[in-house]
Parts: structure tokens; C-alpha cells; sequence
């Protein structure tokens, strides 16, 4: 039995991860649930899965939990805040943590996961892209191990599985190409919230799905796979596959090309991640092949999408700064759009502005990574405040 925390519990990633939890209740225990303030959800949850700790994000929705929950009869601890997160992060009776937690406060939980020995089913980019090399290396010095969910990541993961030793001569990430691939430039400027969320093939959160309709998501998986897989970034290449059926490839010397293909749907991912190296039954539906009839790739529109390229300039600095402040800028820029403050056409000015201008440091350790992240959001936000009051 593989004990398990859920981080973002009541996010896409982890209501999906609970649904393979849920599929194989003679291999899998929730022991610990960690979320934000969906209380509703998250009394569902602790009352189907039987978790022993439940953290909260504040310390209101967990005064509200515990009263949801005064008559459940099971001992169950429910925490708040950052504490409380740590502690699911690093519970002794866990044996795999799910890091299912949206933008940067994935990061520390990750780093104190892996630093507890426990095994990493990471679909959180920031923690790679803030901290990559800082991140790859402690998890080179611990006992635990690192399993990519992002299906990208984990399409490359399995496609590498037998082939350790060959060495990669290039990466195929794919990209659906988001919901404005075939909108010209002015008509993207015409979308609402509701068409940027509106993923034409994926099921995810607002924040990503803002991300991949700007194809910021594929620079941050540019970041993420760099440091994951040891390559250049010059060794990887983004293809637009619309079908969005092979997850990514892996070329090889010889001339051989490994994909891994799959529905859309993240079960799969997830559930080799929790059952590594063994493959279990998802919940996914198999992809019928004459019923698609065909598969198609074309480069990306970097002029278009300009953050792809932009990804790619960040991994140019040598002070590793810069991906931080490219993910710190996005957070914000997301932020104001979901919130009806800037549209679709405003992330791009307000990203680019940040990396332009803001002064890199060096970063050393993950206290400097977290206030650097920190102060380039405040100073994003306030000259964002000037330039869409």
C-alpha cells in the first residue's frame, strides 16, 4: 500500500489524481490533503478518502472545515497556511507526495518533500523553472525520486525508460497550440476570458489554460525539460501537434525517434507516476486511430506567441534569475487578466517589460529564489497598477 499526500487536492491535478486513488483502494492511501479554501470540495474529499491531515490555506477555511467535520467520526488533524502545507509536505507516515499546487507556492513544499525522502509526482513547473538547478541537485543528493505528471514531461520521462544510457539527441515537446492557434494577431486581441478558456483539447486550471493559449505554458515546459532531462536548450524543439496524441518525442543518434501516444487525458500521466515503474489501470479511454485518420505538427509562431521565444532568452542568463522573473511576471499578468484587469493582449507587454528591465542577481539558495520571486511580483504589480489603472 503507497501511502500518498495530495498537494492541491482540489485543483485539476489532484481531483484527477484522487480519481486513480480512487480506481485501486488495494494500492493507494490518501493520508494527507493539502488545499486552498474550497471547503466545500475538500469535506468531500475527507470524508470519501479518509485522510489523517488536511491543511488549508487560511486559517479561516480551516476553522470552517473543522466545523464541517465536528460529527466525522474518523481522528482526522486539519492545519492551515504555510505550516500546515509543509506538514503534508513532509509527513512521516507518506510515501509519495502528489505536487499538484498551481505557480510558486509549489516550490518550498516540493524542495522539503524531497528533502523528507519522500517520492516527487511533480506537476508543478515553477519548482523547475525557478529553481532548477538548485532543485535537480538536491534531489541527486536525496534518497528520493522525481516523477514528471506534466503529460509532456512524463511522455519523455517514459520514453527515456530503457534508454539511459543513449544519449538524447533531441527533444520533441509538443503543443496543442492553445485555443488562438489559428487566430491572427488582431482577432486575438478581440478574445474574452471565456475563449482563452475555452482549450480545444485539454481539461486544466485557468491559470495554465491562460498559459498555453499564450504558449507561455511550452516555454515554461522548455525550462522544466532542460533541467529534468540534462540538455541544452538548443536540443529542444517545440512542435504545434493540434490532435494532441503524441505527448512528446525523444530522437535519439542512431536516427531512431521514440513517442509516447495517449488520449488527453492527465489520469495517464498521473497514474504512471503514482505506480511507477508499473502501469495501471488510468480510467482514460484508448485513442482509436482511424476514427483521428490523421496526426499533424508545424512549428510554432514565435512572432505570434512571443513569451515561447522569450523562454528560450531566459535560459541565456547565467545568474539563473532570469526564468524567475519571467514566471513571476506571468503570475501577475495571469492574475490581472483572469481578474478582468488587462486583456489577452496585456500579458505579453507586461512579461516582456519585467524581463527588459528588471536587474538580474545572483541567486544562491531557495530563500534568495523565494525573495527575489517576491520582489519582482511587487514590482510587477505596481508598474502594472500605472500602466492599467
Amino acid at each position: 500500500m503507497k501511502r500518498i499526500s495530495v498537494l492541491g487536492s482540489c485543483g485539476s491535478i489532484g481531483i484527477q489524481a484522487l480519481d486513480v486513488i480512487r480506481l485501486h483502494p488495494e494500492k493507494f492511501q490518501a493520508v494527507a490533503l493539502a488545499s486552498g479554501t474550497n471547503v466545500a470540495l475538500l469535506e468531500k474529499q475527507v470524508v470519501e478518502f479518509g485522510p489523517t491531515l488536511v491543511s488549508c490555506s487560511t486559517a479561516e477555511a480551516c476553522q470552517e472545515l473543522k466545523n464541517r467535520l465536528k460529527h466525522y467520526p474518523k481522528p482526522v488533524e486539519i492545519v492551515h497556511s504555510r505550516e500546515g502545507l509543509e506538514l503534508a509536505a513532509t509527513l512521516d507516515a507518506v510515501d509519495l507526495v502528489v505536487g499538484g499546487l498551481p505557480g510558486s507556492i509549489g516550490l518550498r513544499p516540493a524542495f522539503l518533500s524531497i528533502a523528507a525522502g519522500k517520492d516527487l509526482a511533480l506537476a508543478t513547473k515553477e519548482v523547475l523553472v525557478m529553481a532548477g538547478r538548485l532543485f535537480m541537485d538536491s534531489v541527486q543528493e536525496s534518497q528520493s525520486r522525481l516523477l514528471p505528471v506534466d503529460s509532456e514531461q512524463s511522455a519523455i520521462f517514459q520514453c527515456l525508460q530503457g534508454n539511459k544510457n543513449n544519449p538524447i539527441k533531441k527533444i520533441h515537446l509538443t503543443a496543442s497550440g492553445g485555443p488562438f492557434r489559428t487566430k491572427t494577431i488582431e482577432e486575438i486581441g478581440q478574445m474574452t476570458r471565456d475563449d482563452t478558456l475555452r482549450h480545444p483539447r485539454w481539461k486544466m486550471g485557468p491559470k495554465v489554460t491562460v498559459d498555453s493559449a499564450t504558449l507561455m505554458n511550452k516555454g515554461l515546459e522548455v525550462i522544466e525539460a532542460k533541467w529534468l532531462f540534462d540538455v541544452e536548450a538548443s536540443q529542444i524543439e517545440v512542435l504545434i501537434h493540434p490532435e494532441s496524441i503524441v505527448h512528446s518525442m525523444v530522437e535519439f543518434e542512431d536516427g531512431s525517434i521514440m513517442a509516447q501516444l495517449g488520449a488527453t487525458d492527465m489520469r495517464i500521466p498521473i497514474s504512471y507516476a503514482l505506480a511507477y515503474p508499473e502501469r495501471i489501470l488510468s480510467g482514460a479511454q484508448a485513442v482509436s486511430f482511424p476514427q483521428i485518420g490523421s496526426l499533424n505538427f508545424e512549428p510554432p509562431d514565435t512572432e505570434k506567441f512571443p513569451l515561447l521565444k522569450a523562454a528560450y532568452q531566459s535560459l541565456d542568463d547565467e545568474l539563473n534569475c532570469a526564468p524567475v522573473i519571467l514566471n513571476a511576471a506571468d503570475e501577475v499578468a495571469v492574475g490581472l487578466f483572469l481578474e478582468g484587469a488587462i486583456p489577452i493582449t496585456g500579458i505579453v507587454p507586461i512579461v516582456m517589460n519585467a524581463l527588459n528591465n528588471i536587474t538580474p542577481v545572483r541567486l544562491e539558495n531557495l530563500d534568495d529564489i523565494e525573495a527575489f520571486h517576491k520582489d519582482v511580483t511587487q514590482i510587477v504589480q505596481e508598474s502594472s497598477a500605472r500602466t492599467f489603472p
